[in-house]
């Protein structure tokens, strides 16, 4: 994810080149800027292929064009904010029921403090690969020996572990550490863990309907295409670099809610959801009063990609 300071435009804009879809943007409106040069240079030469498309009906085009355009960035935009606002959700939870097991667990049961800081801190780091290409066992802690290999073995890693948790609270209430009360209030905390899973799946599962996204890039191709005639009377050569410009706006659009409909990729401006769930990590060892290792703890603070 690109991290900037939206106040410093000149800034922001030199770093454009930053983010891959503009890279490939860029590639394709210089494209457009080739068609428009062909098709301009054969209407100097051919008289032909002076054909202007009446201008109210091209507008009328453009007015369907700008209310689809709308509706795209919109639905897009949606799913983008839902992934992060849940993820939002899974920080404010997992920190408390960091808390209110913390406070009922003995100051002096080290063990029992680092097996719970270990458990609930992979399942954010085991979300995040469910999401994206597998769970990376590598960055999983060990709660006991044998922890990640068992791991290994499950198809939905993330409902393991949180069948995990749940099972640490039974012995605990087993063992009379708390009181069944308590376990009420761990219940709320706990349940929101695959609420959450539950909802990124759906985000990552459900894509824009396939007939409705290939239309809208049906639609401006089509509008690109006929762009040039529409302008080729009046602007003579301008109509290159107008039709570049109106294909930059049009195409970063569509390309830009292509990207951002799925937040859970690794595009630069998808969410970012290693930095998240190592800052998960640091914040729970941290409640839980558990030592965690410098090189690690430090992970929480990297971001992708930074904008100053």
């Amino acid at each position: 994810m690109i991290i900037y300071k939206s106040t410093d435009w000149w800034e922001a804009l030199r770093h454009l080149s930053s983010s891959e879809v503009i890279r490939l943007l860029l590639k394709r409106v210089l494209f457009v800027g080739l068609y428009a040069s062909l098709i301009t240079a054969g209407a100097n030469r051919f008289e032909r292929l002076h054909t202007p498309i009446d201008r109210e009906f091209f507008t009328f085009l453009g007015i369907m064009l700008s209310l689809l355009m709308a509706f795209r960035t919109n639905t897009a935009y949606d799913r983008f904010y839902e992934g992060r606002r849940v993820w939002g959700q899974l920080v404010n939870n997992c920190r408390n029921l960091a808390i209110v097991v913390g406070a009922r667990l003995p100051a002096d049961d080290i063990a029992t403090r680092t097996y719970f800081a270990r458990l609930l801190s992979n399942f954010p780091i085991a979300l995040d690969g469910h999401l994206r290409h597998g769970v990376r066992f590598e960055k999983l802690e060990d709660a006991t020996p044998g922890f990640v290999e068992e791991l290994e073995r499950v198809d939905h890693v993330p409902a393991r572990i949180a069948a995990q948790i749940q099972e640490f609270f039974e012995q605990l209430l087993h063992q009379g550490v708390i009181l069944p009360e308590h376990l009420i209030t761990f219940q709320r905390h706990h349940e929101t863990l695959l609420d959450v899973a539950g909802v990124c799946e759906r985000i990552k599962g459900t894509p824009i309907p396939f007939s409705y996204s290939y239309f809208i890039k049906g639609f401006i191709s089509v509008f690109i295409l006929i762009m040039p005639f529409n302008l080729l009377d009046t602007y003579q050569w301008l109509t290159v670099p107008i039709t570049m410009f109106g294909a930059y706006a049009l195409l970063g659009v569509e390309m830009i809610g292509d990207e951002i409909e799925d937040p859970f990729g690794k595009d630069s401006n998808d969410l970012p959801l290693t930095q998240i769930s190592n800052r998960i990590r640091a914040n729970v060892h941290e409640i839980m009063r558990v030592e965690l290792d410098k090189e690690v703890r430090e992970l929480a603070d990297m971001p992708y990609s930074v904008v100053f």
